[in-house]
């Protein structure tokens, strides 16, 4: 279905928008905001308009965008087929590409890799000390002190969550069942687990507590370092222990963006390039096909067309918070699908 022209410019009315959701893309997703709003400033241009932004994980982005709450959800997950069910009309729309760290809060240990199976086993509560065996097995020449793991995990409904359980199915589906895959699940009993609240609650519960592992969304890959955490380095499908940096999540893109079907749902984790980091994601934006009126309508088409295109500068808006932009035949899905929004 092709809907209306994809507008350069808000409406001339001025309007507000609302937007909440993914503490991953919040960052970015701020900076788009504040710079698309200072092109519209009233002193300069007959449009004027507010975007107002918020981090809620991205759980609360789905179901409020879905109900009408906000006009825009920021999710780092796709929509389920359960979400479609239920919220028939809602559109995921890629925005950027992003990933996922995997860190821990361990003195003196400066490198470490980690697979599926051994973080399915420490979020299970079946391995319980970093110098538990099969830890040792993949790290040789590490040496690992007899220190507790403290797990952490969401509070919240988090694509963060919903990335990293995907990670650990997709590495090891016995040990870590699909069933078990969501934005909310029902973690295992393990003593000592700690639940954080958004990203930043992340960062401060591994910083606070050693001897913890965390899965944090990459543009907190400096607020990472400032708290003294490492990352890991992560089994690929290939074999492959890799960092997350800016060319093994493009080579993990390069082999899988060419799939992504019409309405941009498809899992990056786990994919087949040798150099790839496993845990990649699109970065989406929830948005029903009816707005409210056709001013919100036309305004959400053009701040979402501006950032297909526009906020795709990697030097502005993607290096600062570690996303990579999307591929260009990406962007002309992502176009064809905001041109369904209306009122």
């Amino acid at each position: 279905m092709v809907g209306p022209a994809l507008p350069t410019a808000p409406a001339k009315a001025n309007t507000s928008l609302t937007e909440t959701g993914s503490t991953l893309l919040f960052p970015l997703f701020g900076s788009w905001a504040t710079d698309y709003q200072k092109l519209y400033d009233p002193k300069s241009s007959p449009s004027r308009i507010t975007i107002t932004t918020g981090g809620t994980g991205s759980g609360t982005g789905i179901t409020d965008a879905a109900t009408g709450t906000v006009n825009i959800g920021a999710s780092d997950a796709y929509l389920s087929s359960a979400d479609m069910s239920q919220y028939p009309g809602l559109l995921n729309i890629p925005l950027a590409i992003s990933a996922q760290q995997i860190n821990y809060n361990l003195p003196g240990v400066k490198k470490l890799n980690l697979d599926g199976t051994v973080l399915a086993q420490i979020y299970a509560g079946k391995i319980t000390n970093w110098d538990d065996a099969a830890i040792k097995a993949i790290n040789p020449g590490v040496s690992l002190p007899s220190m507790k793991i403290i797990t952490l995990h969401r509070a919240d409904s988090s694509g963060d969550t919903f990335l990293f359980t995907s990670y650990l199915s997709a590495q090891d589906p016995s040990g870590w069942p699909s069933s078990n895959v969501s934005t909310s699940i029902s973690w295992p009993s393990v003593p000592g687990a700690l639940a954080e609240t958004g990203n930043s609650g992340m960062v401060a519960g591994c910083a606070a507590n050693k001897g913890c592992i965390a899965y944090i969304g990459i543009s907190y890959l400096q607020k990472t370092q400032a708290a003294g955490l490492g990352t890991a380095s992560l089994k690929n499908a290939s074999g492959k222990y890799l960092q997350p940096t800016s060319t093994t999540i493009s080579a993990a893109a390069d082999a899988l963006t060419a799939k992504t079907p019409a309405n941009g749902t498809l899992s990056l984790i786990n994919g087949p390039a040798s150099g790839g980091y496993p845990i990649i994601n699109y970065e989406y934006a929830i948005v029903k096909t009816k707005q409210p009126n056709a001013t919100q309508a036309e305004d959400i088409r053009a701040f979402l067309h501006w950032i297909v295109h526009d906020g795709q500068n990697a030097t502005t808006y993607l290096d600062p918070v570690n996303f990579q932009p999307l591929p260009g035949h990406v962007v002309t899905q992502s176009d064809a699908q905001i041109s369904k929004i209306g009122s």
